[in-house]
């Protein structure tokens, strides 16, 4: 169901509501929050001093310069002046991140320190577990943060990339609209309204409608979404905050290319065609709900509990005309090429998919105990809690039947019939339980030492079933997850850590074309060092570095004598190794920068295929860097340059090495303009990607073990204007 107004018509009856109440001064907002929930970012910065991810348990309630991890913060100054829309788009700032199977009109997908995030486990809503498969809306969202690296205390059973967390606006007094278009004539737009009824209660209203003309033929699509932020201060030691969002969306989906015979790449690729289009194919619908309740109890000056609960909501209708392999096409008749890739001469097959009412739901709640006390003379900061997570997938017995072979340089890709079959009847396919147990002391040895060590105790309990709903597998297991980290902070601006830990996250589904496909392999354990460095420039300017190294078993399709040719096995250790470098914040009067860089060998080891050791894991580049400059104008207030530089070193497309797709450079630039029209504040942005309009390949990623390859974006430029109402 289309909701085009909807979400603009409920933030407009909260604004008459707003300007009816009597709004209380900008002091009483801040007294609202509790303080495990108080952050220093600000609206216009580019740095943020703390977040979430340091605040539930992993590092005790310590601010980002005192954490023994590398956090990224993308703050809700860079999402205005980036104007990204999608997850891929967000994620260019950072040099650790990378696109994994992300394409345009689909849920998407990255890595982090070149391990894919698990989107049942990964991703955050307010530091709650959310269902990722979902378009990821940052109206709502004050900013985004990025946990490089093991969470297995933050988080239990999750890969060992990292996390992403997404962090709503609070209440405020805002009134403010946006409209917005870009250079192939989409629609754009945003409503943000707040205010504070009593000294006690207040409420932020997000609002947004889009209708996108893509860059992609026949892939335009809309959008539209509405979030809803309280905050309630119950008393003195009480306030409960609640945080809910909801979206439909409807875009078709564009497939990837995949390597010609399974080692070549498209010699003539389009950024611009839809492969495998039918008139017939309908848009992917995508209704995403996301709740979170925080109630954060202060006991005292020294100790605070929070109890938090969280509903993530996704249903999915999935209809693809997809482009996948050349099973039934002439050129791939004699079996010489494998048929889960794109024939010799370009030739692909055409499948219809659907797949309606696929739903994935998460809940989950959690109870926090945080306090410091002293033993003599040494002071301790403990994290006690405990969590239980539910994720359950339903989904229908899908359609997935050939229909057509077409070839990636047709201008026109010829017309095939649908196939007649419909989708089965909906039936549980995945019902898993976390529950875990953790605990972590921050203890301070002086003024300059501090030790971290704790652990969290998880018990797993998974069932997967078929189509028909008959049990496949029962995964039950327990596992004790340490972590520890070593503080020296010889002066107040400069923290250096050393960190261990250890993780665990689920087996991957072995392909179909695997002499075991569609097994489900056990969960894996994962072990991680790191040491870092960081530096508080000044109050403005931060810088930190770490080193760090990853191990894991190493999943992969393994070459044998089998009817298939391959079976799906864990056997070796995929070993990341790496380093990274970033700064945020303002480096003159003038300057606001991020900057990052990362230098990383990924490697599989012992593997006894002798082929797939020695290089680069596929879609991890071994070098990336990222930067963004903001210079105001000094002859021309409220005039300023925006300026990208994104780099890309060649990145690996086949498990033997041998196809990588070349490094790229990306330059971006913008500008931005700050006044005012009747003391309204009045600021227009515009932003230019791929200024030169540079073809580069961005993602070498995987789905479901097939592998594919998917375009960057042709130049874009976005126009917004926000005005204070």
């Amino acid at each position: 169901m289309t909701l085009s107004r909807t979400p603009l018509f409920l933030a407009l009856l909260l604004a008459a509501a707003a300007h009816a109440a009597d709004e209380p001064a900008a002091p009483q907002q801040a007294r609202t929050l509790p303080t495990v929930d108080v952050h220093a970012t600000t609206a216009n910065s580019y740095r943020a001093t703390d977040s979430q991810l340091d605040t539930f348990g992993s590092f005790g309630s310590a601010p980002l310069h005192d954490t023994p991890a590398s956090i990224t913060v993308l703050t809700r100054a860079q999402i205005d002046d980036r104007q990204p829309r999608t997850l891929s788009e967000l994620v260019r700032g950072d040099a650790a991140i990378n696109d994994n199977y992300a394409p345009a009109g689909y849920y998407q997908d990255v890595s982090i320190r070149g391990f894919p995030l698990d989107l049942a486990t990964g991703f955050r809503f307010n530091g709650m577990i959310m269902s990722a498969e979902q378009l990821l809306a940052l109206e709502g969202k004050e900013r985004v943060e990025v946990l490089k690296g093991l969470g297995g205390l933050e988080a239990g059973v999750v890969e060992p990339g990292g996390l992403v967390n997404y962090v709503s606006k609070r209440a405020a007094n805002v009134h403010t609209a946006t409209l917005g278009t870009d250079s192939h004539g989409s629609n754009y737009e945003a409503l943000d309204l707040g205010t504070w009824f009593t000294p006690d209660f207040g409420v932020r209203v997000n609002a947004a409608n889009e209708k996108t003309h893509s860059y992609i033929e026949h892939a335009d699509g809309r959008r539209s979404f509405v979030s809803v932020a309280a905050d309630w201060k119950i008393g003195d030691k009480a306030t409960l905050l609640l945080d809910t969002d909801y979206q439909t969306s409807g875009q078709r989906s564009a497939s990837g290319y995949q390597l010609l015979g399974g080692t070549d790449l498209p010699p003539h690729p389009s950024r611009t065609r839809l492969l495998g289009y039918q008139p017939w194919q309908r848009p992917v619908g995508i209704h995403s709900s996301n709740t979170s309740l925080r109630f954060n109890y202060r006991f005292s000056d020294s100790w605070n509990a929070q109890f938090s609960a969280g509903h993530s909501h996704t249903v999915i209708d999935d209809n693809v005309a997809f482009a996948y392999g050349c099973f039934y096409a002439e050129a791939c008749a004699s079996g010489a090429t494998p048929g889960y890739f794109f024939a010799p001469n370009g030739d692909y097959d055409v499948y219809d998919f659907r797949s309606p009412d696929d739903t994935r739901q998460n809940d989950e709640v959690r109870g926090v105990v945080t306090g410091s006390f002293a033993t003599g003379s040494v002071d301790h900061e403990v994290n006690v809690g405990a969590t239980s997570f539910r994720r359950t997938v339903d989904q229908r017995a899908y359609v997935y039947d050939y229909v057509g072979t077409a070839n990636i340089d047709d201008r026109a890709v010829p017309v095939f019939d649908p196939s007649p079959n419909e989708p089965g009847p909906s039936v549980r396919r995945l019902t898993s339980w976390q529950r875990t147990l953790f605990a972590i002391d921050r203890v301070h040895l002086g003024e300059a030492w501090q030790v971290l060590a704790g652990a969290r105790f998880v018990r797993l309990d998974e069932r997967s079933y078929d189509s028909d709903g008959v049990l496949e597998r029962n995964t039950r297991m327990s596992k004790s997850l340490p972590q520890a980290a070593v503080l020296w902070q010889p002066t107040a601006p400069l923290t250096t850590y050393v960190s261990y830990g250890e993780g665990l996250s689920l087996g991957r589904e072995a392909p179909y074309w695997t002499s075991n496909g569609g097994t489900t392999l056990a969960p894996l354990h994962s072990r991680q060092v790191e040491a870092g460095v960081k530096y508080a420039v000044n109050d403005a300017f931060d810088l930190q570095a770490a080193v760090f190294r990853i191990r894991q078993a190493y999943q992969f399709a393994r070459p044998d004598d089998t009817a298939e040719g391959f079976t799906f096995v864990q056997q070796g250790q995929e070993v990341h190794t790496g380093v990274e470098l970033n700064l945020a914040g303002r480096v003159t009067e003038n300057l606001r920068l991020t900057a990052s860089a990362n230098a990383i060998r990924a490697r599989a080891e012992n593997t006894g295929v002798p082929a797939y050791e020695g290089h680069q894991v596929v879609n991890v580049p071994r070098w990336r860097t990222a930067v963004y400059a903001d210079y105001s104008l000094p002859f021309a207030p409220g005039l300023a340059l925006l300026g990208g530089w994104r780099y890309a070193g060649a990145n690996v497309a086949t498990p033997d090495g041998e196809r990588r797709v070349p490094a790229y450079h990306v330059f971006d630039a913008g500008l931005r303009y700050a006044t005012s029209v009747s003391g309204h504040a009045l600021t227009f942005r515009l932003n230019v990607d791929n200024v030169f309009n540079h073809f580069y390949w961005r993602d070498t990623g995987s789905s479901g073990g097939d592998s594919y390859l998917f375009p960057g974006m042709p130049r874009l430029a976005r126009l917004s204007m926000t005005y204070d109402l």
